[in-house]
């Protein structure tokens, strides 16, 4: 990922809306949410809410598309890997129980109990 694609779409993250939208759409997983049904559920107007979901669409962090009348919104999870993937690219120092750790950042699988962090904060200490 290029320094300017994570900067869009950090940039896009770096707002209330968008971010209430962002994780809304995560977490209905790859069919997503109509666009009015989004708006009603995080209570904004669907003008504003569709600016909102069009930022996030050109930063990567959405896809969409139309059935019948309705525009369907979901998270692209490949852009979504993409920015975590950037940001954890050079991390840990090269230590590669830390570099698992913040590789499964934002996966059930390495933040379910908490210790990875733990363990992470301790060797980081030391």
């Amino acid at each position: 990922m290029k320094i300017e694609t994570a900067i869009e779409a950090l940039g896009a993250l770096a707002h209330q809306t968008r971010l209430k939208v962002f994780r809304l759409l995560v977490r209905k997983g790859p069919q997503g949410l109509p666009a009015g049904e989004i708006a009603a559920r995080l209570g904004v107007h669907a003008a504003t809410m569709s600016h909102h979901l069009g930022l996030l669409e050109r930063a990567g962090l959405l896809r969409s598309w139309r059935v019948a009348r309705q525009v369907f919104y979901a998270a692209d999870f490949k852009g979504m890997r993409g920015l975590i993937g950037y940001l954890a690219e050079d991390c840990c120092a090269g230590l590669p129980e830390l570099q698992q750790t913040a590789g499964s950042a934002g996966t059930s699988q390495g933040t379910s109990t908490g210790t990875s962090k733990g363990r992470a904060k301790q060797e980081i200490e030391a």
